[in-house]
Order: C-alpha cells, then sequence, then structure tokens
C-alpha cells in the first residue's frame, strides 16, 4: 500500500513486531510503515474504514474476528501474540512497550551477529518475538557464560537454541513457526 504511511514501522496497527522479521531486518519490507514494498493490507483497509486509527486497540471491535484469524497462522514472523501484544501496549502504554521491544531487539542482533550460523535467523526472531523479555535477558546470561565453552559457531549457536528452547518449554511457547496449511489456503 503505497499510500500508507505510519511513524512506527517497527509495530505494527495489528499487533505485529515487525522488527523481529527476517524480512524487515534484510531490507525486503518497510514493516507496518508503508511505501515500497509494503504489500496490500486486510487490517489497514479495515482502520481506514474505522477512522484510521494508530493501533487496533483503539477500535470499539477491538479484539474483532479479522485479528483473531489472522493471528491464527504465522508468516516470516510469528502472529500469534499479536493480540497479546497490542493489550499490552494499550495497558502499559505504547511508549513503555516500545522501550521494552528495544531491548529485545537488541537481543536480537546480539544473537544474529554472534550465534548465527547461518541457520538459525527464523529461530532468533521467533524467540525474541514470543519470549518474555525477562526469559530473553535470562537466556543471554546463561548463553554468555557457556558459550565461552563452545569454540566454533556451530556450537554456540547449538547452545543458544537449547538454552532458548528450553525457556520456550517451560513456558509451552512452540518457537516453531505455525504456517497456514495448504488445504486451507485462501
Amino acid at each position: 500500500m503505497k499510500d500508507y504511511r505510519r511513524q512506527n514501522p517497527a509495530f505494527s496497527l495489528c499487533g505485529l513486531c515487525c522488527i523481529f522479521c527476517p524480512m524487515y531486518l534484510r531490507g525486503y519490507c518497510p514493516g507496518c510503515g508503508g511505501g515500497e514494498g509494503h504489500q496490500p493490507c486486510a487490517v489497514i483497509r479495515c482502520s481506514r474504514e474505522h477512522g484510521e486509527m494508530e493501533y487496533c486497540f483503539s477500535c470499539a471491535e477491538f479484539p474483532c474476528e479479522r485479528l483473531r484469524e489472522a493471528a491464527r497462522f504465522d508468516s516470516f514472523l510469528p502472529h500469534r501474540h499479536m493480540l497479546q501484544n497490542l493489550a499490552r501496549a494499550r495497558d502499559m502504554g505504547v511508549p513503555a512497550f516500545q522501550a521494552e521491544l528495544a531491548k529485545k531487539e537488541k537481543i536480537l542482533h546480539t544473537l544474529l551477529a554472534n550465534y548465527n550460523d547461518g541457520r538459525k535467523k527464523t529461530f532468533f526472531c521467533a524467540a525474541a518475538a514470543l519470549l518474555p523479555l525477562a526469559d530473553l535477558e535470562r537466556g543471554m546470561e546463561a548463553l554468555c557464560a557457556q558459550a565461552a565453552a563452545c569454540p566454533t559457531l556451530k556450537e554456540k549457536a547449538a547452545c543458544a537454541v537449547r538454552l532458548f528452547t528450553a525457556i520456550a518449554d517451560m513456558r509451552q511457547i512452540d518457537l516453531r513457526l505455525h504456517k497456514r496449511p495448504k488445504r486451507e489456503k485462501k
């Protein structure tokens, strides 16, 4: 949607955290900021029909069926926390939520720079998107302590995956992307 613009492309209208998307990180998508490369979006069209609110939580119909349906399946990043992200941003205030996202983004960049063996970007992006900040911070502390014993990048990546998978398992969070089955594609 070339005529659509937002001041905060990292946290979208619908609750996606674009800063954790591999496509956004590679520069293939502008996030929910609009402009070149921005894809057509039913949620943006809906927002325009309802007064062009900055976030869906401002709508009287929040959480609507359109958002519930969008949260069922993932794309390049997890969608399942969209409604939770919007509720947290509404309850704690958007600036505080964005500050939390910035801390999570810094952790993601550290993981990508120091623990990605070329095959873990999607995993690290999902972990940053789905795990609470405190768990990410605790995981990074443990990773720093254990990674010293890992001489190769491949071993460091494996250590990171083990640590963050264990943390996710304790929270019963699946870090795999849940794609729409082919028979359900519209």
